[in-house]
């Protein structure tokens, strides 16, 4: 007005201004100046005005103007234009203090939290009932007011107290004004920033409950009712900030172990899914991208939920039985294989979240294990094992590669075997310990420096020694099959760990009346990992030569006292037990030579003649008239080891044990003969010659002389050990004509058997043997089989 359209003014205007500067009441004559004009002033100059009063007010409240806003309202009054520059001034006031887009420096960012700090202290509940009276005074006359102030509400809701807005009267103003159509898009907005507000998990659930709940009566849950695009757009980005938040509260609720809360949270989340479904498959793109934050949620949840579920039914219940497992248990142990198969598939759809709920799981239940019931322990260690396959790497690869997978599973063990948890005294928790470090063996080549701890564990009460005999044989198993697979870094407790398995070696005699610890089987697999640790050892051939020979040294002792005493009993109890016992002398022998290989041959351990005197001592077991069918397996067993690890130097022992095994023999004695003879020829060929010369015929005269024993007519059995033995027999002559010695053939004389049986048929075709041996042998019947072996045996006389 002082300017106008004459520049003569214009001093006196400049000199008004000058004048205007120094006065304290100045800001009082502009802010009238901006109310009282009859013309309203243009939209950016009331922004620049509101600008000008944000810089002000950031510059001096804290120094100067401490009643700025009780100055502002003072003069405002209810003035719709008075109105119109305070709810301005606060917007840039919120954008001063509070917009992340706008960057400040640290003194500023200081400055502006102290301001906040201080408004909410003095100012804010009088900001706020000047909001409320303004809506109220408003809402039906001056829509474009009544949304400037909903727009300040939504602005402000975010950082001062929300128990301020999240009131009866407040939100009820706000559920009315979403039926307002010049309002609704503004409230509903204005919602969304309270519904987004941080606050206590339940207090936002319940909020969030009892807003819904009012939406729905009032029908805005009716999106095919709905035809203004506008407002469902708006209306979908506050579903989906309702749908956020819940999951929000429930990450939080599960996070704290509110149960009972975080599944009222999970049933709130579900009744929001068909409403969620309806927006995102609106035909506008607006209203259905609104929505997709949420469902980007809610399948994540989904995914957790089901994790958590599976989790939790994984879980042993107080009456499953360990130490008698009937139908019950089997049942469950099934359950348990379909809930891992669930498990795989959610690994597939999301690998990080399933290792982040494990790890989650896994560390909280460690950190107590001493104070946490056996069968979440139990479950704990569980789902680390499984870990293993629901996240699949190339064998052995799961310490390297990704980097945090990798970090996560050894924290996780590094964890478990040293929390102390393989202490825990309860079975289930034990067994699972131990797999889970077998499982996991490669983490031991990334930190060798808890071997010892483990070794520990496998050879004490915790494993080995264990008072549960399921825990004691499972142990024996995961321990042959730890130290396999790091034998490289077995060396420094090799002697160590030989001395303290000792007595887990010794034979028990039935006689003595004292139980072993572990059983034959399981025996067994200690006599494996004694043979692993020596042939595989740093040591010199000498050093493992006498370490295998402590080794079988009493193996060997203890068969010669028992043979002798099996030759005098009596009673036929007895005589089965001792030789159950010499049988298991001769197979836990047998099991020390499975440690040799290609590289660390018997003979390069300078371990040769301890099995030399190993056969030299069992063989005389193959002439024991009593119990001869289990000496036999047993000594035949061994001998098939002893033809791989000791080549040419077991041939000398091949000749009377084949005579022994040849005497008083049934159809199954000779079944299981032939294979050796067929491995013996196969591997030594020309060398064996004179051999089988010599045996050739002896062998085909037990054969007959089995296969032509008159039978009953309707023994199956008989008949089917009969049609077995035939084919071993031509398997026999393959081996022989396909090692190149047909000629042992020809010096004998020709004869066979009969062959009503295909496969041995076939053997025969493929032989490639003269007609004149094959004409005969295809006749099925008995007299002329019985005719033609009559001059097969005249023919082979000498």
């Amino acid at each position: 007005e002082l300017c106008g359209s004459n520049p003569l003014q214009s001093p006196n205007a400049l000199a008004y201004f000058e004048q205007l500067k120094i006065s304290p009441d100045a800001w009082q004559v502009c802010a009238e100046a901006l109310m009282l004009n009859p013309q309203p002033e243009k939209t950016f100059i009331r922004n620049k005005a509101a600008q000008v009063f944000a810089l002000l007010f950031a510059t001096e409240y804290l120094t100067k103007w401490p009643k700025f806003f009780f100055d502002i309202l003072s003069v405002v009054d209810l003035n719709p234009r008075g109105v119109d520059l305070y709810l301005r001034i606060l917007m840039a006031i919120d954008s001063e203090l509070v917009d992340r887009d706008v960057v400040h420096t640290s003194e500023e960012a200081r400055r502006n939290t102290l301001i906040k700090d201080t408004m909410r202290e003095q100012c804010i509940p009088n900001l706020v009932e000047s909001w409320y009276q303004i809506l109220q005074n408003y809402q039906y006359t001056n829509s474009e007011v009544t949304c400037q102030c909903l727009e300040v509400v939504g602005a402000y809701v975010s950082w001062i107290d929300l128990s301020l807005i999240a009131n009866d009267r407040f939100i009820n103003m706000l559920l009315g004004h979403m039926s307002i159509e010049v309002l609704r898009e503004e409230a509903c907005d204005c919602l969304f920033e309270v519904v987004n507000k941080g606050m206590d998990p339940v207090d936002k659930m319940k909020l969030v409950e009892s807003l819904c709940q009012v939406l729905q009566s009032a029908g805005f849950f009716s999106i095919d009712q709905e035809e203004d695009v506008d407002f469902l757009a708006r209306f979908s980005k506050l579903v989906n900030g309702m749908g956020q938040s819940l999951i929000v509260s429930w990450s939080k609720l599960i996070k704290n172990g509110d149960i009972k809360n975080a599944q009222e949270a999970l049933q709130a989340i579900e009744t929001k899914v068909a409403l969620m479904l309806q927006l995102l498959i609106h035909e506008d793109d607006d209203i259905s991208s609104n929505i997709i934050g949420f469902c980007y949620d809610y399948l994540h949840i989904l995914k957790q939920a089901i994790m958590l579920a599976v989790m939790k039914k994984l879980t042993y219940d107080e009456e499953y039985n360990f130490e008698n497992e009937g139908e019950d248990e089997a049942m469950f142990v099934e359950y348990r294989k379909q809930l891992k198969l669930l498990l795989d598939r959610l690994a597939q759809v999301s690998p990080e979240l399933l290792l982040a709920s494990v790890r989650r799981v896994f560390s909280s239940t460690l950190q107590n294990w001493q104070t946490t019931r056996f069968m979440e322990v139990e479950v704990a260690i569980r789902l680390l094992y499984m870990l293993a396959e629901a996240l699949p790497v190339s064998h052995g690869a799961h310490f390297s590669g990704d980097v945090s997978k990798a970090s996560a599973l050894q924290d996780m063990m590094r964890t478990l075997v040293t929390s102390g948890v393989s202490s825990y005294q309860h079975t289930s928790v034990t067994l699972e310990f131990f797999e889970t470090i077998v499982r996991y063996e490669k983490f031991f080549t990334v930190e060798p420096q808890h071997i010892p701890c483990v070794l520990m564990a496998f050879l004490d009460h915790r494993g080995l020694r264990h008072s549960s005999a399921k825990v004691r044989s499972r142990t024996a198993y995961l321990f042959s099959r730890f130290v396999k697979s790091l034998n490289k870094q077995m060396n420094p407790f090799i002697e160590d760990i030989l001395n303290r398995i000792q007595d887990l070696l010794e034979l028990s005699p039935p006689e003595n009346g004292h139980q072993s610890l572990l059983s034959s089987d399981d025996q067994l697999f200690i006599y494996e990992t004694a043979g692993v640790l020596i042939v595989n050892s740093e040591y010199p051939a000498e050093r493992k030569q006498a370490l295998m020979r402590n080794l079988l040294t009493p193996l060997m002792e203890k068969f010669k006292i028992l043979l002798e005493k099996l030759m005098l009993a009596q009673d036929e109890e007895r005589q089965t037990s001792l030789a159950d016992c010499l049988n298991h002398a001769v197979g836990f022998a047998s099991r020390t030579s499975k440690a040799f290989s290609n590289k660390q041959t018997v003979k390069q351990c300078g371990c040769s003649e301890v099995y030399l005197d190993c056969l030299q001592t069992f063989l005389p077991a193959l002439s024991c008239p009593l119990q001869k069918d289990i000496l036999r397996s047993g000594v035949r067993t061994f001998l098939h080891r002893m033809i791989i690890c000791l080549e040419e130097e077991v041939l000398p022992f091949i000749p009377s044990a084949s005579e022994h095994m040849l005497k008083d023999c049934e159809a199954k004695d000779l079944q299981e003969f032939i294979p050796l003879i067929n491995q013996i020829t196969a591997k030594f060929k020309i060398q064996v010659s004179p051999f089988l010369q010599q045996m050739f015929m002896p062998l085909l005269h037990a054969i007959f002389e089995v296969l032509l024993r008159p039978a009953e007519e309707n023994d199956q059995s008989a008949a089917l050990e009969k049609q077995m033995l035939r084919r071993s027999y031509f398997a026999f002559l393959q081996t022989v004509t396909g090692s190149g010695m047909s000629e042992v053939i020809a010096n004998q004389g020709q004869g066979a058997s009969d062959i009503p049986d295909p496969i041995a048929q076939k053997t025969s075709f493929n032989m490639h043997l003269s007609q004149s041996w094959i004409d005969p042998l295809q006749q099925p019947d008995a007299k002329v089989f019985k005719n033609y072996l009559k001059v097969f045996f005249q023919r082979a006389k000498p």
